[in-house]
Order: C-alpha cells, then sequence, then structure tokens
C-alpha cells in the first residue's frame, strides 16, 4: 500500500503501545531493590535517573531537527528510531545481567548508567511519533498528540498484561522482555512512519474513529485488571484476554485502509509563509521559533515551571506507589492492579486533555494553558486524599488523570505558542522539567522523609505517617502550579482567540 500518513500514524500507534517500559517501575522495583541490597532513597535515587533518561529528550529532539532540515525524511526518521532501539535493548539487557548475577553487582551509579540509558530510548520513539503526529494533522493537534501520549500511557497496561500471560511472577524475565520487545518493534514500523501533511478537511471522522478504539482498549484494560483483582485467573484465560487486546491494538489498521482509500484530492500548494518569532506580531498564529529564541520568552519559563510542579509530583507519586501501598497494607496484587490502573488514569488523562482541550479551542477559544490550572486543581485534591485518608484508589485515580494531560497539553502548547519546526527540541526541553521535579519531591521530599520515619522499624515503615507531610507538599507545590499556568493563560488569550478565528477560516 501507498505510504500515507494514516499508515504512518498507525505504525506511531504501534511503537507508543511497545515503548512505555517506564511506567512499569512498579513491577520490577522489588527486585531490583532487594538483589542490589539497596534502602529506599537509594532505589529512589535509580528511579530518578529513569526519570531523568525518559524525560530528556533534548538529544532525540535535536536529532530529529536535524535530520530533518536535511531532507533525509525517510532514512532520518529511521535513524531516530534506529538509536532508541539500540539504547533500549542496552540499557534493559544489561540491567537484567546485573540483576541475575551474570556480571558482578555494579556500583549504584552504574545502574543509574543502565536504567538512564533504558529509559532514554523511550524520547527517541516519543519524540519521532509525536512531532509528526502534529504536522501530520495541524488542526487537530491535541487530539493527534493526545492519541500519541495516551498510548504511551497505555503501553504500561498492555506490556504488564503481556508479561502476566507468559512471566507472571518472573520479575526478572519481565526486565528481559522490555529489553528484547520494543526493540523489534521499532525495527519491524519505523520505515513506516513519515511526515506527510496532506488534506486535512477529512481528518476528524477519522481521528474520532481512532480515539473510540483507544477508549475501548482503555475499557477493555480496566475490567481486565480488576477482574485479576477478584479472581484468579487460569493461564488460558490469561491467553484468551492478552490474544483479545492485541487484536484490538492491531484495529487502527483499518481505519488507516479506509482513510487512504476515500482520501480527498490534494489541496493547492500554499505560499510559504514568513517566519515570525514572537505570538504576539502573529495575525494568523504562525509562530515559529528556535529554542534559543523560545526560552528568551517568559512564557516558555512559565509553561516550564507549571510542568515542574505537576509532573514533578505525579512522577513521584507512581515512583513510590509500591512502597506506598505496602505501608498502607495492600496485598502485592493490589499494588500491582494499581500501578496498571494507573496506566488507564494516566491514558484518560492524555487523550482527554487533548480531545477536550481542542474541543473548547474551536468552539470558545479558550487558551490550553486555562487546562493546566484545572487539572493541577485536580491534583491537589488527589494528593490531599492520600495524604490524609490514605485511599489510594481514589487518590491515584485523580492524580494519574490530571497527571497524564499534562503530557498531552504540554506538547501542543508548545508547538502552538513556539511553532512546530523546532517542536521536538523545545517540548523536550521543556519535559526536563519532570525529573528535576521528581528528584526534588522523590529524593529530597518522599525518600527522606520515609527513611526518618522507618529508622525504627528495621528500614520499612507502616501508617498513614509515612507519606502524609510529602501529600502535604505535593499539595503547596501544585497550588504554586495553578497559579503559574493561569498566568501563562491570561498572556496568552489574544493569541489563541486568533489561533481560533483562523481554525475557523479553515
Amino acid at each position: 500500500m501507498e505510504k500515507s500518513k494514516w499508515l504512518a500514524t498507525v505504525a506511531c500507534i504501534w511503537i507508543q503501545c511497545s515503548s512505555g517500559a517506564s511506567y512499569t517501575f512498579g513491577i520490577y522495583s522489588a527486585v531490583l531493590k532487594s538483589s542490589q541490597g539497596y534502602d529506599q532513597s537509594t532505589l529512589d535515587t535509580v528511579s530518578v535517573f529513569k526519570d531523568i533518561g525518559a524525560n530528556i529528550g533534548v538529544l532525540s529532539g535535536l536529532l530529529y531537527d536535524v535530520v530533518m532540515d536535511h531532507n533525509h525524511r525517510g532514512f532520518g526518521l529511521s535513524l531516530v528510531y534506529l538509536v532508541g532501539a539500540v539504547q533500549c535493548f542496552v540499557g534493559y539487557f544489561l540491567m537484567w545481567l546485573s540483576i541475575t548475577g551474570v556480571i558482578d553487582r555494579p556500583h549504584v551509579l552504574v545502574m543509574c548508567l543502565f536504567m538512564f540509558m533504558a529509559a532514554h530510548a523511550q524520547t527517541f520513539f516519543n519524540t519521532a511519533n509525536v512531532v509528526v503526529a502534529v504536522r501530520n494533522f495541524p488542526d487537530y493537534g491535541g487530539t493527534s498528540v493526545g492519541i500519541m501520549k495516551g498510548f504511551l500511557g497505555l503501553s504500561g497496561a498492555i506490556l504488564i498484561q503481556i508479561y502476566q500471560t507468559l512471566f507472571d511472577g518472573k520479575p526478572t524475565t519481565f526486565i528481559l522482555m522490555l529489553a528484547v520487545f520494543p526493540t523489534l518493534v521499532s525495527f519491524a514500523l519505523m520505515s513506516l512512519v513519515h511526515a506527510n501533511p496532506s488534506n486535512t478537511t477529512d481528518d476528524k471522522p477519522h481521528l474520532d474513529r481512532i480515539s473510540l478504539i483507544s477508549l475501548s482498549i482503555a475499557a477493555y484494560l480496566m475490567i481486565i485488571i480488576i477482574f485479576q483483582n477478584i479472581f484468579t485467573f487460569p493461564s488460558w484465560v490469561h491467553i484468551l484476554t492478552t490474544t483479545i487486546l492485541l487484536l484490538m491494538v492491531l484495529s487502527p489498521l483499518q481505519i488507516a485502509l479506509t482513510a487512504q482509500t476515500n482520501k480527498p484530492p490534494p489541496p493547492p500548494s500554499p505560499a510559504t509563509a514568513p517566519l515570525i518569532t514572537s505570538p504576539e506580531a502573529a495575525p494568523a498564529a504562525s509562530v515559529e521559533m528556535n529554542l534559543i529564541q523560545a526560552m528568551r520568552t517568559i512564557n516558555f519559563w512559565l509553561l516550564f515551571l507549571a510542568m515542574v510542579c505537576a509532573l514533578g509530583s505525579g512522577l513521584a507519586t507512581i515512583n513510590n506507589i509500591t512502597q506506598i501501598g505496602e505501608s498502607l497494607d495492600y496485598s502485592t496484587v493490589k499494588i500491582h492492579a494499581m500501578i496498571s490502573l494507573w496506566s488507564i488514569w494516566n491514558f484518560i488523562g492524555r487523550f482527554g486533555g487533548g480531545y477536550v482541550s481542542d474541543f473548547y479551542l474551536h468552539k470558545f477559544g479558550w487558551g490550553r494553558p486555562l487546562f493546566l490550572s484545572f487539572t493541577q486543581l485536580g491534583m491537589i485534591i488527589g494528593y490531599l486524599i492520600i495524604g490524609l485518608s490514605g485511599n489510594l484508589y481514589i487518590g491515584s485515580v485523580i492524580v494519574g488523570v490530571c497527571y497524564g494531560s499534562q503530557w498531552s497539553l504540554m506538547p501542543t502548547i508548545s508547538s502552538e505558542i513556539f511553532g512546530v519546526k523546532h517542536m521536538g527540541t523545545i517540548f523536550n526541553t521543556i519535559a526536563t522539567a519532570n525529573p528535576i521535579g521528581s528528584y526534588i519531591l522523590s529524593v529530597h521530599v518522599i525518600g527522606n522523609i520515609y527513611d526518618k520515619q522507618a529508622r525504627g522499624g528495621g528500614g520499612s515503615c507502616h501508617g498513614i505517617r509515612c507519606f502524609m507531610l510529602s501529600y502535604f507538599i505535593f499539595g503547596g507545590v501544585c497550588v504554586v502550579g495553578v497559579v503559574v499556568s493561569f498566568v501563562l493563560f491570561l498572556r496568552t488569550r489574544g493569541f489563541y482567540a486568533q489561533r481560533r478565528l483562523k481554525l475557523l477560516k479553515g
């Protein structure tokens, strides 16, 4: 079949579904901790290097920009995926060798390097997939980014379902699976992905169908996880449910075939527009900045600070959810269920943040930064629920949805107020707020407070006191995030009003 943006979209979705291994840390964190003799602060330090690797995507953004600027569109994109695949395999494989004792127990800094390499691979896959989505669907950037980020969020639950079907109870083998599976998927599909911003007049119906499939997959995963938490599934049921799941993941291919068959004629090529380097000077919202120009604006730093608050606290929560659950006497099965369900809530936030903000932008001209404020208000509520009552079920749902929404809103806002040309570099630079915030809140807040509480309990802490103060601090951090993101909304209201006029004119 002829290459099309729809086939590229499906390939991106499948790569996203396989590349979210960083969201499964809770599955193997216990065996990593015990095999290497770590205390909680040391384990949190290793997990922070996972966060740094998964979110420091500046190199992947620069590589994408370089290969696209030199017009190596086919081989260039494949090079981005290739670099990611090599890092994924090497990082997880060396980690597996360390945990199984094939190589001597490495120094903690060496293990941090292994974790960094494994997680850093995700940025290459994600950068290519997200930027291609925005380029291919410029009028529905929120929806397309929400789909890509949403499937990345679902990937944690998808990978865990495959693990439970093939290697249940063997977290060490799961690490080997993480080395092999994403690598093979990216090798198989990378040649199909390309930027092709063709006629967009018929995009929304097909995007809505893909959105419906993604919601169906999320609902199916949620039902499976809930039933697995209630009943003990025999192996044949695991095989059946996972087979159905994989068939659902494959189903967007039918939409790609239909969209390619029914594609409208291409529009006439527009004249080349001059680049504009300031939102205030862009009557049609045609902004194009490079990283240095963007970093000279107040808007860049407002968005960055908002992400430190929201992403840092959310990531610190998922990194420590196993230990939080253990301190509150949740069973291992329940903790694993919450880790899997976090992927569902993360997906709903990622998809919903993009889709809902697209709707309100097209219909009312509401600027997307307003939704950053709304979702951080939600995070405050979730943190207070966890800190005051210890209810991880309700608290993790709220935090997971609101945290996920940041990942579709932030890249889309970046592409709109700074432009698409250097989007890969700019949004990945802003994403460094995630590990920065996570390091501060995981190591210096949660880790230190937990270890102080655990000193009289043989290295472990039990009860709501272990994390209460940490979540009060998290709530205060997100209050700052609400204020900062609302200031960004006020500063960009006129820009988004102009953007809505451009969208209405078609």
